[in-house]
């Protein structure tokens, strides 16, 4: 209702400055006002000094939002390639921010250098050499080392040697959560499809494939620190993006493919916990949820759950309502804390067999009952023929 109310006053303040110009305009009749529409030279100083206060406007607001947002840009990358990709990016903001500041400087300082005067023409020069050679070598010399740059890292990144020592981990996306399969101690994913989703089997892997037989299906993902994660990744119905944005890391989950990627988280979930800017930004969290259940308590609302930071994984692609809400809660263990988690996970071949094994009596039951009406049924109609 406030909304609503605050749109009509718009409205109605826009009505009334309307009123206001046309009024003005009715005074100005028969004056000597110019209604040539051709620009003076007090119009084009006017102009001139409005170019230069919107330059003001551009840097000034350009720095109140480094200072004001600064701050809330991910900090220490907990991936080994992470501190590529943050130079990478520090260098191309950097170079942006050197363009920007000194192509708008000139560009707003001609415009008002050279502003419109009465008698005066502008000369044409049809071509400049020397001009074309500079603005056309240093942006592609510029952009030619960027490119180089990234190649390198991008390549760096994203090679996974086939005799490397990794930990091969299938992340499966679906609309909206995800799933986590562990390729078991063959480190070998088994085949799945999706035609053999059924009950607990809900990634659809080949029960068949031996080397599905020690593939373990979770809801929460642990990898261990120092350890390269090689990440397979699925997707069940549409074009998901699975993204650590701790680990730098992000990847398209395309449905009928499969996409790869691969890290080595360097700080356990624990160690990330204790730095020092991760610390301050916990607490300011905090505080801000103490300020906010305090207000839901005097409305009789239950109050907000102290804040923890915990790595997530998220969908970094608009995959419908609750895409929001598409995450999962990533840990990093030590590899003796891996190991020990790994070691208490049910494998899937024996869910899918519990599952079997409990759903079976149920069916005899069912079988035995039918059977037994049809039973009835026959000696009814045996009677009746009688």
């Amino acid at each position: 209702m406030t909304s609503l109310l605050v749109i009509i006053v718009l409205v109605l303040l826009a009505v009334a400055l309307w009123q206001l110009t046309k009024i003005f305009d009715l005074t100005q009749v028969g004056s000597n006002s110019d209604t040539s529409e051709v620009a003076t030279d007090d119009d084009n100083n006017v102009q001139g000094y409005i170019m230069f206060a919107f330059l003001a406007f551009l840097y000034i607001f350009t720095i109140y939002g480094l200072f004001k947002w600064g701050p809330l840009v991910l900090h220490t990358p907990a991936s080994e390639h992470g501190l590529d990709v943050d130079n990478l990016m520090n260098i191309t903001w950097v170079l942006i921010f050197i363009v920007q500041a000194i192509t708008q400087a000139l560009l707003h300082y001609f415009a008002f250098k050279y502003k419109g005067k009465k008698d005066q023409k502008a000369l044409y020069f049809a071509d400049n050499n020397k001009l074309e050679a500079v603005w056309s070598v240093i942006p592609a010399v510029v952009l030619a080392g960027l490119i180089l740059y990234g190649l390198y890292a991008w390549t760096n990144i994203m090679f996974v040697d086939e005799d490397e020592d990794t930990i091969v981990i299938e992340l499966y996306a679906q609309q909206f959560n995800w799933k986590a399969r562990y390729s078991g101690t063959d480190n070998v994913l088994g085949k799945a499809n999706v035609r053999l989703i059924e009950g607990v089997n809900s990634l659809g892997v080949d029960m068949s494939d031996p080397y599905s037989q020690d593939d373990i299906v979770v809801t929460e993902l642990h990898i261990p620190k120092g350890k390269k994660i090689h990440f397979k990744m699925r997707s069940q119905d549409v074009l998901h993006s699975a993204y650590f944005p701790h680990f730098r890391a992000q990847m398209n989950c395309v449905p009928g493919m499969v996409t790869e990627f691969a890290f080595t988280p360097i700080l356990t979930t624990a160690e990330y916990r204790e730095l020092p800017y991760m610390i301050e930004k916990v607490a300011h969290i905090n505080d801000l949820r103490a300020k906010k259940s305090v207000e839901l308590v005097a409305k009789g609302e239950t109050a907000l759950d102290p804040y923890a930071f915990d790595y997530l994984l998220l969908c970094n692609k608009i995959c419908g309502a609750s895409h929001y809400n598409m995450q999962m809660k990533v840990i990093v263990d030590t590899p003796e804390d891996y190991k020990k988690w790994v070691s208490e996970q049910a494998l899937l071949v024996n869910q899918v067999k519990e599952a079997k094994a409990s759903a079976a009596p149920a069916v005899d039951g069912a079988v035995k009952q039918d059977s037994t009406k049809v039973g009835d049924s026959t000696a009814v109609v045996k009677i009746a023929m009688k």
